[in-house]
C-alpha cells in the first residue's frame, strides 16, 4: 500500500474520483471506466461516501476490491456526521486492517430524515483528530476556493481551512474554473503559515445544461467560460459544446502545472472520455 502523503512528497500526481454504484448497469459502467483509465496509471483514485450503512458498505467494498485486485491506489471517504464516535472508530479500524491507509475526512451535510442520527461529531477536524488517534493513515481534507457554503466570510474560511489542513497531509478542492481561485486559496493559507500539498479539482463543462448544476453545487462557471461555451453552441451544437469544454478544462490544467500545483484531481462522474481526453492533450496519457 502507498500512501498518498508519500506520493505528494516524491513528485506530481494524477488522480480521479469515483462514487460507488447503486445498480447492475452503474458497476458496469464503473468496471469499464476503470479499464479505461488503469493504463493512465493514476497516482491514486478516491472513493466518494455519502453516509448510511448501506453507502458505507458500498464504498468499503469497492475500495477494498481496488486493493486488491487492481493496481490502483484508493483512498476512501469518509463522513463524521450521523456516526456516533464509536461507529467512526469501527469503520477506521476495519480499513485499517483490510489494509487501506488513505483517508479522506470530510464532516458531510447534516441528515434532512428526522430520523436519522445526528452523530457525535460535526466538522471534519474531529474526524481528522480521531483518524490519527488511531494511526496509520494519510488524510486529506476538502478545500473551497469559492469558501465553505457554511462559512459566513472568506477570512473565516481560510482560517477553519489552514487549521483544518495543519492537522490533515493534504487538501483536495471542490472543482472550479479560473486559475486565480486555485492560487488565491493557496496564497491564502501561506500567509497563515500552511504549505502542505492543495490538490486542484477538475471538472470539465460538457453541456451547457450542467452551467446551473454547477452553480448550485458552489462552483459557479465564470461569464467568460459561458460566453465560450455559448458561442461553440451557436456554430456547432452539443458536440462543439462538450469539445470546447475539454478545451477549457486542459487549459486550466496547464495553467495550474505551470503554476505549481502538485497534481491534478479528476471528479470522473464514472466516466472515462473526458479525463482521457484531457490527460491526452497534456501529454499525461498514450494516444
Amino acid at each position: 500500500m502507498t500512501k498518498i502523503a508519500d506520493l505528494l512528497s516524491a513528485g506530481r500526481t494524477v488522480s480521479f474520483e469515483f462514487f460507488p454504484p447503486k445498480s447492475d448497469a452503474e458497476a458496469d459502467t464503473l468496471a469499464a471506466t476503470l479499464r479505461d483509465l488503469e493504463p493512465l496509471d493514476p497516482s491514486f483514485v478516491s472513493v466518494t461516501y455519502r453516509g448510511g450503512a448501506e453507502s458505507r458498505q458500498r464504498t468499503y467494498d469497492l475500495v477494498t476490491m481496488m486493493e486488491a485486485e487492481t493496481t490502483l491506489t484508493p483512498m476512501a471517504h469518509l463522513i463524521c456526521v450521523a456516526h456516533t464516535v464509536a461507529e467512526l472508530t469501527e469503520i477506521l479500524e476495519q480499513y485499517r486492517e483490510a489494509g487501506i491507509e488513505n483517508l479522506m475526512a470530510l464532516g458531510g451535510d447534516p441528515p434532512s430524515d428526522p430520523g436519522a442520527i445526528v452523530g457525535e461529531l460535526t466538522y471534519a477536524s474531529e474526524l481528522v483528530a480521531l483518524a490519527r488517534d488511531i494511526g496509520g493513515f494519510s488524510i486529506g481534507i476538502a478545500a473551497h476556493p469559492a469558501g465553505h457554503p457554511r462559512s459566513t466570510s472568506m477570512a473565516e474560511d481560510r482560517d477553519r481551512l489552514a487549521a483544518k489542513l495543519s492537522a490533515a497531509d493534504f487538501a483536495v478542492t471542490q472543482f472550479f474554473f479560473s486559475l486565480e481561485e486555485y492560487t488565491s486559496l493557496v496564497e491564502d493559507l501561506a500567509e497563515r503559515g500552511v504549505k502542505k500539498p492543495v490538490l486542484p479539482g477538475i471538472m470539465p463543462v460538457t453541456s451547457i445544461t450542467s452551467v446551473p448544476r454547477m452553480a448550485d453545487m458552489g462552483a459557479p462557471v465564470p461569464q467568460w467560460a459561458i460566453d465560450r461555451l455559448e458561442a461553440a453552441d451557436a456554430v456547432g451544437g452539443s458536440a462543439a459544446v462538450r469539445a470546447e469544454g475539454i478545451v477549457l478544462a486542459s487549459e486550466l490544467c496547464a495553467g495550474l502545472l505551470e503554476a505549481g500545483a502538485p497534481g491534478l484531481h479528476f471528479y470522473t462522474l464514472n466516466r472515462s472520455l473526458a479525463t482521457r481526453e484531457i490527460a491526452q492533450s497534456l501529454g499525461l496519457a498514450p494516444h
